[in-house]
């Protein structure tokens, strides 16, 4: 028997599975999820998340809820067995989007504030306990039968069901694995007493036993112990080992209560195919990596945020549905880069032989000496899609900052608003749009605003002169997560810019 008709069916409902279901819920669309587990799962599993992460979750309205519940941990400090310092990734302040650049949480409390506001959400129906065993994808639709014997009917269906995906074998992809395979105990412990951890987040890089420490959001403690070779999995993975671990950094049963402790694998690897018909994949069900570059959930994140606003554009039959193939062109490449970076970073935490250590040490000390950077990361980019062709700065993270505007100051999309988004430091954008371009952009929802310290919208910072001065352009079509669609020197191309747009949407 059907029991519902959905716009869009998510399973799974882990963060990916959550901020996709808001994403779309917010914009008014019959959503079904399915989590086969009763319940959530209550150990902390990712610790991190980056700016631009932090500005998908404001676009899901939890904003002042997160930002209560992290820690931001924005250097990330290398050092020897001898303390020496290796290396140091990031720096204090801002970035990019508005956010710290590295934000430290508990996965628990993450999934209970998106559960919250799904739950607000009057058009999205959480089904917790029904594991989805049969899909019947069709030509309009996809037929979904659970464990309790009910089925139900979407549009779309997007696995967000992680590594073991029932989607995934449904879409028949290949698996590209780099064959980069380490075993780590993880560790998480909660200080019975306040303490303060200095370095917030870094990394031991001692041959005898690599070690990460990080902060596991405010209040809370992680480690991360690599298996030597030789060492048995089974030897590792128990609570008196934990506590023999942790000894050396004064944690003890006496002060400190021992959260989780397990084993992880970590594996390099992604699909090659995540869209098959009106079936999709997002998160862990899509890609794996290390977590050395902390871009596990980051990911996912990014795959809900990119598919959700195309989803909707082709749900309102404003975009063609080939525009959902840009999903995985667009987001496979960004997810190769994070995990050669977490690789890259990997080769060099994950050494055990002491003279190979020592080498390794000697390289980078006398770097730090000298005073040279470190490695760039990679630019926050995504691969080819749905932009402007030929333009340098299309599909590259667009900033944030800080703005006031109609009485009410602080973050840009907050006080003015999101989605497409016309900006310009010369004037508004939309009085330039010549009739048939403004009906368009106006259909679309389209936000326009003029951005300067003495602009409409009044710039509170740097944030915007610096782009537009380093960028040399007068307006940039922004998209709906966040990253140029486009840009021109002028603003008389603003239009050209809006009609580019028109015809990426129409499959052209």
């Amino acid at each position: 028997m059907t029991t519902a008709t959905y716009d869009v069916a998510i399973v799974g409902y882990g963060p990916v599975g959550e901020t996709l279901a808001i994403l779309l819920g917010q914009r008014g669309w019959r959503v079904g999820v399915f989590e086969k587990w009763p319940a959530p799962y209550p150990m902390p599993r990712a610790v991190h998340f980056d700016h631009e992460i932090g500005r998908i979750l404001q676009a899901t309205g939890v904003a002042d809820e997160i930002r209560s519940r992290t820690e931001p941990a924005d250097v990330y400090t290398w050092r020897n067995a001898a303390g020496e310092t290796l290396l140091e990734i990031g720096r204090e302040g801002a970035r990019v989007s508005g956010w710290p650049a590295s934000n430290m949480f508990s996965q628990p409390d993450l999934e209970r504030v998106l559960d919250a506001r799904v739950q607000a959400l009057p058009s999205v129906d959480v089904h917790r306990g029904r594991e989805v065993t049969g899909l019947d994808a069709g030509a309009s639709g996809v037929t979904l039968t659970t464990s309790d014997g009910r089925t139900c009917e979407a549009r779309w269906v997007v696995g967000c069901d992680g590594a073991k995906s029932f989607v995934r074998p449904h879409i028949d992809p290949t698996v590209t694995d780099l064959g980069f395979f380490f075993d780590w105990l993880i560790v998480d412990i909660v200080p019975r007493e306040p303490r303060r951890w200095e370095p917030l987040n870094w990394q031991l890089c001692d041959p005898a036993r690599p070690t990460t420490l990080v902060s596991g959001g405010p209040g809370r403690r992680r480690w991360e112990f690599m298996r030597l070779p030789g060492e048995r999995i089974e030897d590792l993975d128990n609570e008196a080992t934990a506590w023999r671990l942790l000894a050396p950094w004064d944690v003890t049963p006496a002060n400190a209560t021992l959260e989780r402790h397990a084993v992880y694998t970590f594996q390099a690897r992604w699909v090659d195919t995540w869209r098959r018909g009106r079936l999709l994949l997002a998160g862990d069900a899509a890609h794996q990596m290390p977590p050395f570059a902390g871009q596990g959930m980051c990911a996912g994140l990014r795959d809900a945020a990119n598919l959700a606003w195309k989803l909707d554009l082709v749900l309102a039959g404003a975009a063609a549905e080939t525009v959902l193939d840009t999903y995985p062109s667009e987001r496979l490449w960004q997810v190769q880069q994070a995990i050669q970076l977490s690789i890259d970073l990997g080769k060099v935490i994950c050494v055990a032989d002491p003279a190979e250590a020592a080498a390794r040490d000697e390289a980078m000390i006398a770097a730090v000496k000298a005073g040279l950077p470190p490695p760039p990361l990679p630019a926050t980019a995504i691969g080819p899609g749905l932009v402007r062709d030929g333009d340098a700065r299309a599909g590259r993270l667009f900033v944030q900052g800080l703005v006031e505007h109609g009485g009410r100051d602080g973050l840009f999309d907050d006080v003015v608003g999101r989605g497409w988004t016309l900006l310009s430091p010369v004037c508004d954008p939309r009085s330039t749009l010549d009739p048939d371009a403004a009906e368009f952009f106006a259909a679309l929802g389209g936000v326009s605003a003029h951005v300067g310290p003495d602009a409409p919208v009044r710039t509170l910072d740097g944030t915007y002169r610096e782009w537009f001065a380093e960028a040399r352009t007068g307006v940039v079509l922004q998209r709906p997560d966040f990253y140029v669609f486009g840009s021109s020197p002028t603003v008389d191309g603003t239009s050209a810019l809006v009609r580019a747009l028109r015809s990426a949407l129409a499959g052209g």
